[in-house]
């Protein structure tokens, strides 16, 4: 049957349905197709899942969203519960018990088999983003004296429960990591080689306590379905998989832009989250830009009583143009910085260059838009649209220096902030473009108003 026959099913009432002809229906179906079942009818998610061998329920429990997840597995049998939680993949399940509270966390434990409950309380005792919640110890290992035909028949007697097959890691009595050797290496050569003769020890491997970012890094420099993952003395713990890795990197990404935007990261979907938490995680930075753009404010009363918005009161005219390409060349360079530090572009050590090139970038961009404003006054005058009075072009000069000012401001604060965030460990997303945007207002309002002062204190 179609899925959209089934979901024609899902429709009217699948309630009169037998179920055992409703289950073969379900176990026909392609996982993907059975996971859009789930998300278009979450009301029979329970009845889906319960439907399915433990198999596929397992592979489809796997692509769900978190919140589905969680709503199913507490809305499961408890034997259907207890036989998913044990067969997932380990490094799949502490994914999943990692973000459960505790108390939920705690009765799902009490569901693993021994053997299963010890792997998956050596994978809870890493840090939360260390390379070790993401490993598996799902994976296949042989010897360098064994023959290419020994490695085979090892392969299939075991490699059923492996994660993948496509790599294969040779480790000495010791459990050290010798090499890691592809599946092609093995079927292209004669079976009675030796495996010694294949290893070249040159191989790739993550350590258990690195961060997930640095492992995102070497999985796209690699090109590798999986990498190996060692302790300190070079020993095999396991491996990471690239799928989990690109699930980690779009949460990072999806965090990130959360950041960026001017918000604490969500940790559920939109649609999903509580109001009042959204709105914490909104307010909180909120009121910490709007004070600080008070500072603005404060800034202005300060050159107010000089006479100087007394005796050109058109300057006030320019100041949201002023700001807002300070704040946008800011944004830019802060978006740009981290970006580039998440792909591994640049580094702490880059700092020096990266000042370098923003201020070479921000006084040309200064210059441009500077000209342009100072066209924009000229002509304004020239063909009589307004006014600026007899000394417009001195007001013309004050908007082309202060704009070179401002933007050159605004790019280097954009590029270094992050990078002093990241020195001082801390997220360099939380550097977002509201928040420069907002410490290059306050200072670019003294940066215009400083510019001005200078240029019209002959006139004032």
């Amino acid at each position: 049957m179609e899925n959209e026959a089934l979901k024609d099913l899902f429709e009217t009432d699948v309630a009169v349905m037998d179920p055992q002809e409703l289950n073969g229906l379900l176990n026909d179906q392609l996982i993907l197709d059975v996971a859009e079942l789930i998300e278009a009818y979450p009301e029979q998610e329970t009845l889906i899942i319960s439907g399915l061998s433990i198999q596929r329920a397992v592979s489809v429990f796997k692509i769900l969203d978190f919140p589905t997840q969680e709503r199913i597995i507490q809305s499961l049998p408890g034997a259907k519960a207890r036989d998913i939680i044990n067969e997932l993949p380990p490094d799949d399940r502490t994914a999943f018990l990692s973000e459960l509270p505790g108390h939920l966390m705690k009765e799902l434990l009490k569901l693993l088999r021994p053997d299963e409950l010890k792997i998956t309380l050596s994978l809870l005792g890493y840090p939360e983003d260390s390379v070790g919640r993401l490993m598996t110890p799902d994976y296949i290992d042989i010897e360098p004296e064994w023959t290419v035909q020994q490695a085979l028949d090892h392969i299939r007697e075991n490699g059923r429960d492996s994660e993948t097959i496509d790599v294969i890691y040779v480790v000495d009595e010791n459990g050290k990591l010798q090499d890691d050797l592809r599946i092609r290496e093995f079927l292209l050569v004669d079976p009675k080689t030796k495996i010694n003769e294949l290893v070249d020890g040159r191989f790739t491997s993550l350590k258990v306590t690195e961060s997930q970012e640095e492992a995102i890094n070497v999985f796209r420099k690699e090109n590798r379905v999986a990498l190996p993952v060692t302790d300190d003395q070079d020993t095999l713990l396991g491996i990471v998989t690239f799928d989990d890795v690109m699930w980690v990197a779009d949460e990072e990404y999806t965090e990130d832009i959360q950041k960026i935007g001017g918000t604490e990261a969500l940790d559920e979907p939109y649609l999903e989250i509580n109001l009042l938490k959204l709105i914490r995680k909104r307010g909180g930075v909120l009121i910490i830009l709007f004070i600080s753009e008070m500072l603005t404010a404060t800034a202005m009363q300060y050159y107010q009583d000089s006479g100087i918005f007394i005796k050109f009161a058109d300057l006030i005219l320019f100041i949201p143009l002023i700001l807002s390409c300070g704040g946008n060349s800011g944004s830019q360079a802060s978006t740009l910085i981290v970006r580039a530090m998440a792909l591994g572009e640049v580094t702490l050590k880059d700092w020096w260059r990266v000042m370098r090139r923003e201020i070479q970038s921000g006084f040309l961009l200064g210059l441009l838009l500077g000209i342009i404003g100072f066209i924009r006054i000229s002509l304004w005058q020239e063909l009589h649209i307004y006014n600026y009075g007899p000394h417009w072009f001195l007001m013309a000069a004050t908007i082309f220096f202060a704009l070179i000012g401002v933007i050159l401001w605004g790019s280097f604060m954009g590029s270094m902030l992050p990078l002093i965030l990241k020195r001082a460990r801390i997220d360099p997303a939380t550097s977002s473009a509201p928040f420069v945007a907002t410490v290059v207002d306050v200072t670019g309002i003294i940066i215009y108003l400083s510019v001005a002062g200078i240029l019209l204190s002959s006139v004032l």
